[in-house]
C-alpha cells in the first residue's frame, strides 16, 4: 500500500534531497531535474490531474508537448530523464506502487564528434593572452590546467587550493556527483600557476574565496560564465573561428594524449568518466585524423 504525502513542500523537499544526496547528483543536474518538474507541476494542474499519481497516457502527453517546444536532442533527453528520475523516487519511497514512467522513450541522443583544437591554436590561444593585465597570470594558469590537465570548467571554478599538491604534481578534483580523482599537474601548468598564486596573494580576497583557486578582480570565485566568456575573447583574438567554449580545451586534452600513444583507460581515469564507452568518442575523432591523413598523403589520391 502507497505511503500518504503529508504536504507537497515536505515531498518537494524529500526529492530534493533525494537527487543529492542519495544519487549523488550534481547542483546542475539536480536543479535541472526540479525545473522539469515544475513543469510537470503546471502541466498537471492546469489539466486539473494529480502530479504524483498520473497515469502513462498523461505523461506521453505532457513529454509531446514539451519536445515541440524544443529542438535540442540534449534537451529533450534531460527532461525524459528528469520525468523518470520523479517517478523513481516516488516508488522508492513507497509514494506509488508503479512506475508510470517506465515505457516513455525519447529520442536516441546522437554523437556530435566534438570540437578539437590543434596543438597550434592551442599555441595561438595561450599567446593571445596579455600578460601585462591584472588578470593575465590567472588566464594562463586556468587554461594551462584545463588543457593540460582536461579539467571542466566547473571542476575549475570550484578548485580548492588545499586540493592542489604541487610538491606532489597533482590535483584532488571533485567532479560530477561529488566523484573525486587524482589528477596530475603538468610542469606548465605548475609553472603558471606560481605566477598566479603571487599576483594572487596582493588581491583582496572575500571570506569566501580564501580556499578558492581562482577569483575575479573582486576577490570572488569565478563563475563558468566568466570563463567562457575569457576562453571565447582569446579564441577571437588569436583568430580561431571554429566554435569553442572552456570544454573544447578538455576534448583537445583527451585528443591529443590519445593521438601521441595513451591507453584509452588511462584518459577514461583522468577524465572522470564512469562509463569507458564516452571515452571511446575520441577514438572516432582519431579514426578521422587518420583517414585525413590518407586522403592528403597517399598518391593514390592526389590530383
Amino acid at each position: 500500500m502507497a505511503k500518504k504525502i503529508s504536504s507537497d513542500e515536505a515531498l518537494l523537499r524529500e526529492y530534493h534531497t533525494y537527487l543529492r544526496l542519495e544519487r549523488g547528483y550534481s547542483p546542475n543536474t539536480v536543479e535541472g531535474y526540479e525545473q522539469d518538474l515544475e513543469k510537470l507541476r503546471t502541466y498537471a494542474a492546469e489539466l486539473q490531474l494529480d502530479y504524483v499519481h498520473m497515469e502513462f497516457e498523461q505523461l506521453e502527453d505532457f513529454i509531446f508537448k514539451q519536445f515541440k517546444d524544443t529542438r535540442s536532442e540534449a534537451t529533450q533527453a534531460r527532461i525524459l530523464a528528469g520525468i523518470h528520475a520523479w517517478f523513481r523516487f516516488l516508488l522508492y519511497k513507497d509514494y506509488i506502487e508503479q512506475d508510470p514512467s517506465e515505457l516513455l522513450e525519447g529520442p536516441r541522443k546522437s554523437r556530435h564528434l566534438p570540437t578539437v583544437l590543434s596543438l597550434d591554436e592551442v599555441n595561438r590561444m595561450m599567446a593571445a593572452i596579455d600578460l601585462s593585465s591584472n588578470e593575465g597570470h590567472r588566464n594562463r594558469a586556468m587554461m594551462e590546467m584545463l588543457y593540460g590537465s582536461g579539467l571542466r570548467v566547473s571542476e575549475l571554478v570550484n578548485l580548492q587550493l588545499s586540493h592542489i599538491y604541487l610538491s606532489d604534481h597533482y590535483m584532488l578534483i571533485e567532479g560530477k556527483g561529488s566523484k573525486q580523482r587524482l589528477v596530475p599537474l603538468s610542469p606548465v601548468a605548475e609553472e603558471w600557476f606560481g605566477y598566479w598564486m603571487q599576483e594572487r596573494s596582493t588581491w583582496p580576497l572575500k571570506p569566501e574565496s580564501q580556499d578558492i583557486a581562482f577569483v575575479n578582480r573582486y576577490g570572488r570565485p569565478l563563475t563558468r560564465a566568466m570563463v567562457f566568456t575569457i576562453v571565447k575573447r582569446l579564441c577571437a583574438e588569436a583568430g580561431i573561428s571554429k566554435t569553442v567554449s572552456p570544454h573544447t580545451l578538455r576534448h583537445s586534452f583527451a585528443t591529443h594524449l590519445l593521438q601521441n600513444g595513451a591507453d584509452l583507460r588511462v584518459i577514461q581515469q583522468l577524465l572522470g568518466h564512469e562509463d569507458l564507452g564516452t571515452t571511446e568518442i575520441y577514438t572516432h575523432l582519431n579514426v578521422q585524423d587518420l583517414r585525413n591523413a590518407v586522403l592528403k598523403c597517399h598518391p593514390a589520391n592526389r590530383g
